[in-house]
């Protein structure tokens, strides 16, 4: 493919064990000595669990020192912390990142939106506190909220700003040198301050209203000042990338999986 890099293409679900597979399948390519140091990541994902996040990007680094992201389709919540992680983000006018939402498990092993759990919880506080909250509600507050789970949602709410912000000026922003517009020499301190906003406002999910909400290239770009390359340029190129994309699809419709990985010419399901 156009990108001249190692290549895995992975759909589904960022479930507890796939980054197992994941590190399975890096490992078994750079057992081959390909000596190649950039890898092109395919991702398609509605999210899933930040911590597995975490150790797929370690993985990564571990072996390839230039990683990039393409989104052909889409990459929501703990997918597009994923896809920050990234040297270089490609997608096109179809392509849709999603505000920062990371799921959780609850007790009853139910997965759930930290953020939208969060964000209700807070507003029966507030309401609480201005004596505005009706008899339903105080109910709900009491029996509704499990404060171990609270805790546990706030963690993952918390890790994945830590490592967005972390991950955006060790990768995407380093070789930010000059502002676009004064050409004014770029800090430390400034390429911390933009990650952390571009942070505040991935995590603004009553701005994106929804878990699955798609923030597409030119938003990115336009609103959050993020540089994002378009992986349909030149065609060819495009065509490339949807054609592999509807590759993967096609073998998950065929053996009925929610879940896939695609590396090396191999393929492997994991739902």
């Amino acid at each position: 493919m156009s990108f001249g890099a190692d290549a895995i293409g992975f759909s589904g679900p960022i479930v507890i064990s796939v980054d197992d597979i994941v590190r399975t399948a890096i490992e078994k390519k750079k057992s081959t000595n390909s000596g190649n140091n950039r890898l092109a990541f395919f991702l398609t994902t509605t999210g899933g669990y930040i911590e597995v996040v975490q150790r797929i990007v370690d993985t990564l680094r571990m072996h390839y020192q230039l990683i990039d992201f393409i989104i052909p389709n889409y990459a929501y919540s703990a997918g597009t912390v994923l896809a920050l992680s990234g040297d270089a983000i490609y997608m096109d006018y179809y392509s849709r990142l999603g505000p920062i939402d990371p799921q959780v498990e609850t007790k009853s092993g139910q997965m759930v939106s930290a953020m939208g759990y969060l964000e209700r919880y807070e507003k029966l506080i507030t309401k609480a506190a201005n004596n505005k909250i009706s008899a339903a509600e105080v109910q709900l507050l009491i029996q509704g909220f499990d404060q171990g789970d609270l805790y546990h949602y706030e963690q993952a709410r918390e890790l994945s700003i830590a490592l967005l912000k972390d991950w955006l000026v060790r990768y995407k922003f380093k070789n930010w040198k000059r502002t676009q517009t004064r050409k004014v020499q770029v800090t430390r301190k400034m390429k911390v301050d933009r990650a952390a906003s571009i942070a505040r406002e991935l995590n603004k999910t009553s701005k994106w209203h929804v878990h699955g909400h798609g923030i597409s290239k030119d938003v990115l770009k336009n609103d959050l000042k993020l540089i994002i390359d378009d992986f349909s340029m030149p065609p060819t190129r495009g065509i490339e990338v949807r054609e592999y994309h509807n590759l993967l699809a096609d073998y998950m419709a065929r053996t009925a999986a929610s879940g896939a990985i695609h590396f090396a010419g191999q393929y492997q399901r994991f739902m």
